[in-house]
């Protein structure tokens, strides 16, 4: 019994994280401005690993939890960059 509730909910978090994705999306390319088009990119980018965390839950595979790990560090370092040159115009002082 518990098989198919741990099935059924992973892949209804699959499906709401797939949804926030195209709303992540559309937001990046309709945001009217910079910021919104940063923090879109941060929740794209959040969405994404999460979404490969379902799928190594799904699958019992490990790889996926290495490349949510991955996309965490690197969407990490990209939000702080984008950031920083909003605010100050350059990245590397």
């Amino acid at each position: 019994m518990s098989q198919i509730i741990l099935f059924w909910s992973v892949l209804a978090c699959e499906a709401i994280l797939a949804l926030a994705m195209a709303c992540a999306a559309y937001r990046l390319a309709r945001g009217p401005r910079a910021q919104d088009r940063v923090l879109s990119l941060d929740a794209f980018y959040v969405s994404g690993m999460l979404l490969l965390v379902t799928f190594g839950i799904r699958t019992g595979t490990t790889l996926y939890f290495e490349v949510a790990l991955i996309i965490g560090a690197l969407g990490f370092v990209s939000t702080l960059a984008l950031a920083k040159f909003l605010m100050r115009g350059e990245v590397i002082e």
